[in-house]
């Protein structure tokens, strides 16, 4: 598993590559993350895996969402015969792609969408959980299944994506129980609401968490009350990282609220986490600084589906390319570069 002694080597072979030190910035930690999960100095991401959770949520009974649970069956299908938005940035990134269905209120038409639904879409939290304890356990456990998978058949990073309207509702309500912030602190517009539904959607938030009066120390017991499918598969994608040894990468506010709740389970499955971006929606940067993370990309991006987190991986390999083959101090014969605090 994490080898921080690997990571060190790793921080080690950049500083003897022939450029200023530490001039790639976020990326050369994250090249010795990667080589830190993998367990060798040789770190690589060579075959690379969207997977897609697409689930329902009950919550858009509540008017929060401009359109309807049927949309969400139907990107599912466009993203798993390659003509999703998603798609090109896969195609692009030569990453694979799983679309699975955890918990969508139709059914995909597509004959390789993975079936995993536990239900067809979550209860209204604001008049009950969004699911059952038990609900709750087994979405956990399709992600960490899907990630034993992923490790079996070769992968070597995992990107995290999801689809299902009214999630930017069930995932800002999460983050401001989990953070202890205010609604209006950590809820965006989702996908573009005007100001009235805007106002609304942060009304209904806040009538959520005083209908639940949920235990803020119990990370599984606001994502039972709160969360969604979706939300809780991708928690198990998080802990099953951790499990079978995989780097993982967050994309927007949905996934990082998942991550964030990952490790307020298990605190070391952080070490596992790639941030990719900072999403437009407000909780993002507040779930970034309680984990620690800092994204590379800042792009204002919230299309969800994984994008933020797939358009990281060629940036990853322009950084695997330095690192493997860039000329070092030795070879350029100049003198290596010193850190100007660590000089006595």
């Amino acid at each position: 598993m994490y080898s921080s002694d690997i990571y060190n080597q790793i921080i080690n072979c950049w500083n003897r590559v022939g450029k200023p030190l530490g001039s790639l910035g976020k990326l050369e930690p994250i090249v010795a993350q990667i080589g830190a999960i993998q367990g060798r100095t040789n770190a690589q991401i060579n075959r690379r895996l969207l997977i897609v959770l697409c689930a329902d949520n009950g919550i858009i009974q509540e008017g929060v969402s401009q359109t309807g649970s049927e949309v969400t069956s139907k990107v599912a299908d466009s993203i798993a015969k390659g003509s999703g938005n998603i798609s090109a940035f896969c195609k692009v990134a030569k990453c694979d792609t799983q679309v699975v269905d955890i918990g969508m209120e139709y059914d995909a038409m597509q004959p390789n969408v993975i079936n995993k639904k536990i239900a067809r879409g979550t209860g209204n939290i604001l008049t009950s959980p969004a699911m059952s304890f038990e609900q709750m356990e087994e979405a956990i456990h399709v992600g960490i299944s899907l990630m034993q998978k992923a490790k079996k058949k070769g992968y070597s990073v995992v990107c995290t994506g999801e689809m299902g309207i009214g999630n930017t509702t069930t995932s800002s309500a999460m983050a401001s129980v989990l953070l202890r912030l205010p609604p209006e602190k950590v809820t965006g517009r989702g996908a573009g609401l005007p100001d009235y539904m805007y106002h609304h959607k942060i009304d209904v938030i806040r009538r959520a968490i005083g209908f639940h009066q949920p235990d803020f120390s119990d990370p599984k017991e606001v994502l039972s009350k709160f969360g969604g499918f979706d939300i809780a598969g991708m928690v198990g994608l998080y802990l099953g990282a951790e499990k079978h040894g995989l780097p993982i990468i967050i994309d927007g506010i949905i996934s990082l609220v998942a991550a964030f709740t990952a490790t307020l389970i298990s605190p070391t499955s952080r070490q596992y986490m790639i941030a990719s971006h900072m999403g437009k929606e407000p909780a993002c940067q507040y779930l970034l600084d309680a984990m620690n993370l800092s994204p590379c990309i800042c792009a204002d991006l919230s299309l969800g589906e994984g994008t933020g987190a797939v358009a990281l991986l060629p940036l990853i390999d322009m950084a695997l390319s330095v690192y493997h083959r860039g000329a070092t101090f030795n070879q350029l014969n100049i003198p290596a570069y010193e850190e100007f605090d660590k000089k006595s």
